[in-house]
């Protein structure tokens, strides 16, 4: 029996039978394909997405940070705003009364009216608010300071696009200027909300 079956196993391949035709041609190209190695160009390219993919990412988080930092700023400076325009009702409460006392002082002291350090309590109310509001306005001029201002910035020359990057955002994105051509050049220009220093 064995002789039978060697003997159709050699007659089916003398016929031309191939006992792989059934597979799919490009499954062979696929494996060729897999088997051969990257060229240097394919490898380069790979790396360049891979690197490119990664930079994204990274430039992704910074400008999500960048936007966060804004809009704690945003916050900050409407807070600070919020407690200048608190401190100015103050000074002025605070120069009201003072204006009150030194009436009061003014217009005659009583007797067996109390003294603080020698002065009488009316005469010692009006120097104590009058420091108060000194102190005060002062307070202001530092809110003041403190504000972010306007700053207009321009650049004149030949260029595609200018950006200003610097300490005022933490170097991170820039402010790109806008471009007005006025014939011989480009005079790129912007406004930046900048803080002093």
């Amino acid at each position: 029996m064995a002789t039978s079956l060697e003997g159709f196993a050699s007659a089916s391949l003398q016929s031309g039978d191939d006992p792989n035709e059934d597979m799919d041609p490009s499954t062979d190209s696929e494996d060729e394909s897999l088997s051969q190695p990257n060229t240097s160009e394919q490898i380069k390219a790979l790396l360049a997405d891979t690197e490119r993919v990664k930079l994204t990412k990274k430039l992704s988080e910074a400008n999500q940070q960048n936007r966060f930092l804004k809009r704690q700023l945003y916050i900050k400076e409407d807070a600070l705003l919020k407690f200048k325009s608190e401190l100015a009702v103050m000074e002025l409460e605070i120069q009201a009364l003072a204006r009150l006392a030194e009436e009061i002082a003014k217009s005659g002291i009583p007797n067996g009216s109390r003294k603080i350090n020698g002065k009488y309590i009316h005469t010692h109310l009006v120097a104590r608010l009058k420091a108060v509001h000194e102190q005060l306005t002062e307070q202001i001029k530092d809110v003041d300071v403190a504000q972010s201002k306007e700053v207009s910035v321009f650049w004149a020359g030949m260029a595609e696009s200018v950006q200003v990057m610097g300490s005022f955002d933490g170097w991170s994105q820039g402010e790109h200027l806008s471009p007005e051509y006025t014939g011989s050049y480009t005079r790129f220009s912007t406004t930046l909300m900048l803080r002093p220093g």
